[in-house]
This record gives C-alpha cells, sequence and structure tokens, in this order.
C-alpha cells in the first residue's frame, strides 16, 4: 500500500494495557480509527492522538468493516459481539473481525461460525510480546481463519506487530491453539528459571552472574533475558499481569483436556500461578511467578 492510497477504516475495542499501544500504532501509521472501551481514560488518548470515538461496539461496526478487539476473556469477547449493542447487531456483510483477545479456542470456533451466519468472517490473532511487543509495534501475532481475509487484513497486523512474525497457523481457533503452547512454553521456562534463581540464591551463589552465564549457552531464553532480570531486581510492574496469565492457563488445563493431551509440567505452573494469584499478587507481572518459588524454599521474595 502506497503512502498517496487512503487507508481503510479500523474499529479497536478494548483499550486496556495491550490495546490502547496497539490502537495508538494503527493511528501512527495513518490508519483511520474509531475506537471504544469501557474505561473513557484511553479513548480520551486515542482521540487527542487523532482517532474517532465511538460509544458502543455496535457503532464501531456501522463505522468500520475491519474491526480488532482485545479484552481480557471470552466471556467480554462474547459480550462485545453478540450481547445489546454488540458487533453483531449492525455489522456488515464483508466484515473482517479480529480478534487479538487470548480466548478459549472452542469460544474462537463459535464465534467464528456465529460470525459467517452474518456474512462476516473472523479471525482469531492473539499476540505474544507483553506491554513492551505492544509499545514497539514488534508483537508476534499468530493467526486462525481463512487465508483470504488473513491477507486483507495483513497491513493492519503488521502495524501492530513484527511482520516477520505475523503468521496464519491454520483455520479458525489455530490462532488461539498456537498462544496455548505459547503460554504453556513461556510457563514452564518462568518456573524453571525461578526454581534456579532460588537453588543459586540458597547456594549463596550470585544468581546475576548465573543468569549471565546461562545467557551464553543453551539455556538462552526471552524468559531469562527479560523475565530473569525482573526477578533478581524483584520488578514485578505489570507488563502482563499474573491474573491474565492465570487465566490462560485455565484456558490451556481446559484445552488439554478437551484434547486429551496429558501436559504435568503445565498442569504444576498453573497451580503456581494460582497460588501467585491467591496471595494477592495477581496484579503483579505473571514473573512475579518466581516468588511463589522463593517463599517455598523460604527466601525473601
Amino acid at each position: 500500500m502506497s503512502g498517496h492510497e487512503p487507508r481503510e477504516t479500523v474499529g479497536f475495542i478494548g483499550l486496556g494495557v495491550m490495546g490502547r499501544p496497539m490502537a495508538l500504532n494503527l493511528v501512527k501509521r495513518g490508519f483511520p480509527l474509531v475506537v471504544h472501551s469501557r474505561s473513557q481514560g484511553p479513548v480520551d488518548a486515542l482521540v487527542a492522538a487523532g482517532a474517532e470515538r465511538a460509544v458502543s461496539p455496535a457503532e464501531v461496526a456501522r463505522r468500520a468493516t475491519r474491526i480488532i478487539t482485545m479484552l481480557p476473556d471470552s466471556p467480554d469477547v462474547e459480550k462485545v459481539l453478540e450481547g445489546p449493542d454488540g458487533v453483531f447487531s449492525a455489522i456488515e456483510r464483508g466484515t473482517i473481525l479480529i480478534d487479538t483477545s487470548s480466548i478459549a479456542p472452542a469460544v474462537a470456533r463459535r464465534l467464528a461460525e456465529a460470525a459467517r451466519a452474518f456474512g462476516a468472517v473472523m479471525l482469531d490473532a492473539p499476540v505474544s510480546g507483553g506491554e513492551i511487543g505492544a509499545i514497539d509495534a514488534s508483537l508476534s501475532i499468530m493467526a486462525g481463519g481463512d487465508q483470504e481475509a488473513f491477507a486483507a487484513v495483513k497491513p493492519i497486523l503488521d502495524a501492530m506487530g513484527n511482520p516477520e512474525r505475523v503468521v496464519r497457523i491454520g483455520d479458525s481457533g489455530a490462532g488461539q491453539i498456537c498462544k496455548v503452547c505459547n503460554q504453556m512454553v513461556i510457563g514452564g521456562t518462568l518456573a524453571a528459571v525461578g526454581e534456579a534463581f532460588a537453588l543459586a540464591r540458597k547456594a549463596g551463589v550470585d544468581a546475576g552472574r548465573v543468569r549471565q552465564a546461562l545467557l551464553g549457552g543453551f539455556a538462552a531464553s526471552r524468559v531469562l533475558e527479560v523475565h530473569g532480570e525482573r526477578m533478581l531486581q524483584s520488578n514485578y510492574k505489570p507488563g502482563f499481569r499474573g491474573r491474565l496469565y492465570a487465566k490462560d492457563m485455565r484456558i490451556a488445563s481446559e484445552t488439554l483436556t478437551e484434547f486429551e493431551t496429558p501436559a504435568p509440567v503445565s498442569t504444576v505452573v498453573h497451580q503456581l500461578v494460582t497460588a501467585l494469584v491467591a496471595s494477592g499478587r495477581g496484579d503483579d507481572d505473571y514473573a512475579a511467578l518466581a516468588t511463589v518459588l522463593f517463599d517455598l524454599a523460604g527466601l525473601s521474595v
């Protein structure tokens, strides 16, 4: 798309920790944007940046045929699409919905079927990269759904993510399956890094130097690099809140059961993050999962 061609209007619903910077990047890339969110503060900020305000999801649907949702959980997406004044109440034929929320794959498949009945197409396109990735437009975006629809909205997705990591995984629900896999791998790694640091600390060894050494070998990972540093500094300012990660691991548990896939490591991670939320730290970053392990080891957190 050249700089002289008019860009299509994009609707964006859900301007939380992730949604707000994602929407802002669309404005920066020149997409006309219509926004709606439960809280008016982020809407005001986007309007100040050049977006237009909508008073309901239905109004977004009347004004845009490319609509992005970024919401906390499956029931939130269902309400925004199917509820009173929801997107489906006013959707135009040919609309492409892009749900970037992390929701249950089974719900994503059902909503895609519901969209089809209105002559629309829905892609499940959850993201990975946290608040930093959302701000920097460097997110990984894993999409499920129609190939032609994905190709049509790829420029929109590229404006929010790293174009090399904007990938169509497969049919409806495949994006959410990929996100479940993503959260399982991150969780297992988070727990292992937390355990390793607990051992180093109990043995009187500098955990920072352990991390530095591990980053030079096969144990290196983004989790060790980014979240390992958080653990060392006890800096759990949320980029992605623990309670939302607990929700993702609940979805993982349900999906593993649906497909009869045993996952003992992920089951333990689910229990650890449940303990984190139960301890009153659900609004800390999910890297705080390490504090549960430190506490079990009798270490200060």
